[in-house]
C-alpha cells in the first residue's frame, strides 16, 4: 500500500458518506448567500469579487474545514485501523500526505462549485479574471492551512467531537487576530500596541489571503502557509509515529 493507495481509499470514503456532501453544499451555499447579502454584492459591484464574496470565506473555513477533516486520524484510532495501518509496508509520511491530499481534493471541489458567482460578474460585467483566479488561490491555500491545522489535532485523539472543537479554536484564533477590525481596536490602545498589531498582521491568516484577493501572491504569504502546513504535517508524522512505537 502507497501513498496513491491511501490516497484514492480515502477519497473514496469521502463520496461514500453523506458528510462531505453536505458540507461542500453548505460551503458553496453560504459563500454565494454572504456574497448578495453581507456583502451587498448588488450595491457595490464588485467584479474582483474580493470584498462581496472572498472576504467571507475565511469566516466560513474556519468551521467547516475542521468539520469535514476532524475524522482522519480521529476515526483511526477509534476504530482501532490505525494499528492495523502500522502492519503495512508503507511509510506513515505516505499515509499523512495521502489522506491530505484526498482531502484537499474536496475543498478544492467545494470552491470549484461556487463557479456561479463568477459566471454572474462575468456576465454583468468586465471583471480581472486574473484576480478572481488569485482569489481562488488565497481561498484554497485557507482550506489547506485550515486542513493541515486540523490533521494534526486529530492525530492526538480518537473522538472526533475534541478534535472538532478544539481544530476550529485554533482556526478562529487564526482568523480573529487578522481581522480589520481586531487590529484597529488594538491599534487604539496606543503607540504600544504597534508591536502587537505588526504580530497579530503576520500571524493572522487574514492579511495573507486578502493579499491574494487582490491578486497579489506575494512570496511572505506563501512562505507563511506552506511553512504552517509543513510544520502541522511534521508534527501529525511525529506524533503517530510514537503512538506505533
Amino acid at each position: 500500500m502507497n501513498m496513491i493507495t491511501i490516497f484514492k481509499r480515502e477519497l473514496n470514503s469521502y463520496f461514500t458518506q453523506p458528510t462531505a456532501y453536505a458540507i461542500v453544499i453548505v460551503f458553496s451555499l453560504l459563500s454565494i448567500l454572504f456574497a448578495f447579502t453581507q456583502g451587498r454584492f448588488w450595491d457595490y459591484g464588485d467584479a474582483s469579487l474580493h470584498s462581496t464574496f472572498f472576504a467571507f470565506h475565511p469566516l466560513i473555513l474556519m468551521v467547516l474545514v475542521p468539520a469535514v477533516s476532524m475524522r482522519q486520524w480521529a476515526d483511526e484510532h477509534y476504530t482501532g485501523t490505525i494499528e492495523l495501518l502500522g502492519t503495512f509496508p508503507v511509510k506513515m509520511g505516505s499515509a499523512i500526505i495521502g489522506k491530505y491530499l484526498a482531502a484537499s481534493v474536496i475543498w478544492a471541489l467545494a470552491l470549484v462549485l461556487t463557479f456561479p458567482m463568477v459566471w454572474t460578474v462575468g456576465y454583468l460585467g468586465d471583471p480581472d479574471f486574473w484576480t478572481i483566479f488569485s482569489g481562488y488561490l488565497g481561498s484554497f491555500m485557507v482550506c489547506l492551512t485550515f486542513l493541515a491545522i486540523t490533521t494534526l489535532i486529530s492525530a492526538f485523539t480518537r473522538d472526533q467531537v475534541v478534535a472538532l472543537i478544539s481544530s476550529v479554536a485554533i482556526c478562529c484564533i487564526l482568523t480573529i487576530v487578522g481581522l480589520e477590525q481586531v487590529i484597529n481596536e488594538v491599534r487604539r490602545t496606543g503607540p504600544e500596541a504597534k508591536g502587537a498589531v505588526e504580530l497579530m498582521t503576520k500571524v493572522g491568516i487574514v492579511s495573507h489571503f486578502f493579499d491574494a484577493t487582490q491578486g497579489r501572491i506575494s512570496f511572505t504569504s506563501l512562505l507563511y502557509v506552506f511553512g504552517l502546513i509543513s510544520i502541522c504535517l511534521f508534527g501529525t508524522n511525529l506524533a503517530l509515529k510514537s503512538q506505533r512505537a
